[in-house]
């Protein structure tokens, strides 16, 4: 049966010589496995360059319950690019967040709220003309919202410390090292509770926001199962210094 879907290109692995299987977070059916055929071919109906990381998509698909690989009849972008494929730094936070998301998510089901976060964001982030270097910074912490661990924000006066192990403030120092101290806590609390739209009126120097990700990602791994290393970390930061 044919079933038509909003997609979200995660991964693309080579199978073969002209094929491979790419993972796409669907909006209907969650992370699904798609075999597609031909696609180096000069002629092909879906082509290497619409499977690209985070790349939003159209389809037509084929939906088999308990089948490990899915087939797809069209597909297409929706919308197409206009800014990311073209700009060094929006290209490579693009990158880091695909990385991300893929060892954060695991929905094999319907969670119409993260994909149209994550759908929406990627929309904004390529229509907006400003160089938003704070953009991947406020995507995962706003993001933690949908993954089940947001960062509390209540703050007293006397809590100077913000324990990244229990996700609020404290008002002594940690007994481990996964903490942050007021000023990047405020940074932090910011970045996850600002709209998009006014993230760039964080003046963060690059020191700093090299130490809140650096932070964030400590963040994902104490609350993410599995998350292991960022491999595109070190080059995101290289593009942004």
């Amino acid at each position: 049966m044919l079933h038509k879907t909003r997609g979200i290109v995660l991964k693309t692995t080579l199978y073969s010589e002209n094929s491979v299987v790419v993972q796409i977070f669907t909006e209907k059916f969650g992370i699904q496995s798609y075999m597609i055929n031909g696609v180096k071919k000069p002629r092909a109906k879906i082509s290497m360059n619409m499977l690209q990381p985070l790349h939003l998509v159209d389809m037509v698909v084929y939906h088999k319950a308990n089948t490990n690989i899915q087939r797809i009849s069209e597909l297409r972008p929706a919308p197409v690019f206009r800014n990311i494929p073209y700009d060094i730094i929006k290209s490579t936070i693009v990158i880091f967040l695909n990385e991300v998301l893929y060892k954060s998510i695991r929905q094999q089901t319907t969670d119409e709220h993260l994909f149209d976060f994550i759908f929406n964001a990627i929309c904004w982030f390529d229509e907006t003309e400003e160089q938003n270097v704070n953009f991947h910074l406020a995507f995962l912490l706003k993001l933690s919202r949908f993954l089940g661990f947001a960062p509390s924000t209540e703050n007293k006066s006397d809590q100077n410390y913000f324990d990244l192990q229990e996700g609020e403030f404290r008002s002594i120092v940690p007994v481990h090292p996964y903490f942050l101290n007021k000023a990047d806590a405020l940074v932090f609390i910011s970045l996850f509770s600002l709209p998009f739209e006014k993230i760039n009126e964080i003046n963060i120097e690059n020191k700093t926001r090299r130490s809140i990700l650096d932070k964030i990602l400590v963040y994902y791994t104490l609350h993410t199962a599995s998350f292991g290393e960022i491999r595109s970390h070190q080059v995101l930061e290289d593009v942004l210094s």
